[in-house]
């Protein structure tokens, strides 16, 4: 179930919809950073050239940044939702929240902590840049 498969998802409104390849069984990641923990953020990294954004998504996006401004927190300007993002830890990938994929492409999702109140630390700990290579780690 390593092999990347497609899978379809996006926004609570349908506005903003996209299309991500990557396995069926993944790993996903809780951050307890001050922005994920509020909006209970749990997302799976992918390099950036396998996530793609319908392109009539693009009016309905806007930006937020904070602290060290590196990651973008994208989400619809209509219902609020975060289904991407641009994580700090992997400005090469998209963070996708994996329960904004659509019903029935996910087998397993193994959830990992990452301390985001102690970033520079996990960061080093958990390995999470390897997650936006082309090669994904076990």
């Amino acid at each position: 179930d390593s092999k990347s498969i497609l899978h379809t998802g996006g926004c609570h409104c349908k506005n903003v919809r996209w299309k991500v390849r990557a396995p069926s069984r993944l790993v996903a990641w809780r951050c307890n950073c001050s922005d994920c923990s509020m909006r209970g953020n749990t997302h799976f990294i992918v390099p950036s050239q396998e996530f793609e954004l319908n392109p009539e998504s693009l009016q309905f996006l806007t930006t937020y940044t904070f602290g060290t401004h590196q990651a973008k927190h994208i989400f619809c300007r209509i219902c609020g939702i975060t289904s991407f993002y641009i994580p700090r830890s992997n400005p090469d990938g998209i963070a996708v929240t994996f329960r904004c994929v659509d019903p029935g492409t996910l087998k397993h999702v193994e959830m990992r902590q990452f301390d985001g109140q102690n970033w520079e630390g996990s960061f080093h700990q958990t390995g999470i840049s390897a997650y936006s290579k082309t090669r994904q780690p076990d």
